[in-house]
């Protein structure tokens, strides 16, 4: 195959420059990490897509089972009445709610909703569930699928069906509960930063923001390469909302019936679409280490008269670096070197290993980094080594690279008109001031069609007024736009 041809390879996806949302679909397709259902807004997770679902739920799961909590599944049908039970939660998920009226040739008594999320039908379980104190607290988690059905999709960040984790808790006080959402939100942030190699702003949603029927909730927001946000977490806490409209109450240490204070927070598949978008580059998926499905692909190269030699000792190094825990798998196609390359680089694979005869003969092995493209001779005898601090290598120089974007692309504003000169000349997000006024929230999304994204816990700096308004600053904020 020429090197016209192997070129070729890489034509089918659009520059990020030229078009940042086309060279997101062309690199999914072409990754075949999905394809598009024929169900409006549905996608079908290819086996490379699941994969990276899979190992988020492993590591992710692992997490939260060390901290106390179990998995059990609820069902996907809610009556219309439990969403009734709590006014605000049923106004923030109505638009966006499908219903089941009609069953079997017959019309159904009560409509009933396919799950937007699961605090009703969770809330009436716990009802059941809690009756003292020595019931609490109850820590449940559940993976499952939900529907919410958007108007605006884009495969994984926002679909008609979409697969996740939300986590509910019930505990015996509001210092518990807070504890627990604050300790959920690290978690995630821990997770996002330190596996996806994604840095991320923490902090508070605004109540206009928050989840519906939440009284606080908290997210993580990370930047895109376009600028625009994806909120890759949230964690809430519900008071006794839910507890009062499900009665879910039990006898305390004093012998007197209380309410529950409840949490809910979650993660979806929300998280491949922002690992795609944060690390990807033209020449298709950069892949965390942690993550990606393959972590070393080993490609044997050289005149089919050395097949004899190279292969067996492939062969070999694949079993040691499979023993030592890596996911790691050999291209031995009848292709050119030059399209595996393409290929391979394509679908975000952080290392490459190059073996020919004269490797062999010198007893090395070349690895190649899919972030520096720096190419590294080792010795075969220290390869599992050498690879597995590579990976370490990458992961952190990934999340460096992304971090130094999401420096280089924030920006700190007094005035609207600052934020709206910022935005018209460079993609990114706004530091301000915020006097707390919904007014001047709204004003900020119609002029600029940026959102608050939360009131961070650490600002990089605090600011005394209002960027709408001009009067006394009550809050620091980030506002950007977002997918």
């Amino acid at each position: 195959m020429s090197k016209e041809k192997d070129k070729q390879f890489v034509r089918e996806i659009t520059p990020q420059s030229e078009d940042f949302s086309r060279w997101y679909i062309d690199t999914i397709s072409k990754a075949e990490l999905m394809s598009y259902s024929p169900v409006r807004g549905c996608i079908v997770f290819r086996p490379d897509g699941y994969e990276l679902w899979e190992n988020i739920q492993r590591e992710l799961d692992a997490r939260f089972k060390e901290t106390g909590h179990r998995n059990a599944y609820f069902p996907l049908f809610i009556p219309e009445s439990f969403f009734q039970k709590e006014k605000e939660h049923v106004e923030g998920f109505n638009p966006e709610l499908p219903w089941v009226t009609e069953a079997a040739g017959e019309k159904l008594e009560e409509r009933l909703a396919i799950r937007p999320t699961s605090e009703t039908m969770i809330g009436h379980m716990y009802a059941n569930w809690i009756q003292s104190y020595r019931d609490l607290p109850l820590l449940i988690n559940q993976w499952a699928n939900v529907v919410r059905w958007e108007k605006r999709t884009l495969p994984f960040l926002r679909t008609s069906e979409f697969l996740w984790q939300e986590g509910h808790t019930a505990h015996e006080d509001e210092a518990d509960a807070r504890k627990e959402t604050m300790q959920m939100l690290e978690i995630y942030r821990d997770f996002v930063e330190n596996f996806l190699a994604i840095p991320v702003i923490t902090g508070q949603k605004t109540p206009s923001e928050k989840f519906a029927g939440a009284v606080d909730t908290y997210s993580i927001e990370a930047m895109m390469k376009d600028g625009k946000a994806v909120q890759a977490g949230t964690s809430h806490y519900l008071g006794q909302n839910f507890a009062k409209a499900f009665e879910i109450q039990y006898l305390d240490r004093e012998n007197q019936q209380q309410y529950v204070h409840t949490t809910s927070w979650g993660v979806s598949t929300r998280l491949i679409g922002a690992l795609i978008m944060v690390h990807g580059d033209d020449r298709g998926l950069v892949l965390p280490p942690k993550v990606a499905p393959v972590q070393v692909v080993l490609v044997p190269i050289g005149p089919p008269k050395t097949r004899d030699v190279v292969i067996p000792k492939t062969d070999e190094l694949f079993g040691q670096l499979k023993r030592a825990g890596l996911r790691v798998k050999v291209d031995d196609r009848d292709q050119s070197p030059g399209w595996k390359f393409n290929e391979h680089e394509m679908r975000g694979v952080p290392i490459r290993i190059e073996l020919g005869p004269r490797d062999i003969e010198n007893g090395q092995a070349v690895l190649v980094s899919r972030v520096s493209g720096e190419k590294r001779v080792v010795a075969q005898d220290r390869l599992v080594e050498e690879v597995q601090a590579l990976l370490d290598e990458i992961h952190n120089q990934m999340y460096a690279n992304a971090k130094a974007f999401l420096e280089s692309n924030f920006r700190t504003v007094d005035t609207l008109d600052e934020m709206k000169a910022f935005l018209e000349q460079q993609r990114g997000f706004v530091l301000a001031g915020w006097c707390g006024s919904e007014a001047c929230e709204h004003q900020v999304k119609e002029e600029t069609g940026a959102t608050s994204r939360n009131i961070p816990f650490e600002p990089r700096e605090r600011k005394s007024t209002c960027l709408v308004c001009g009067s006394e600053a009550a809050h620091t904020i980030v506002f950007g736009r977002a997918h």
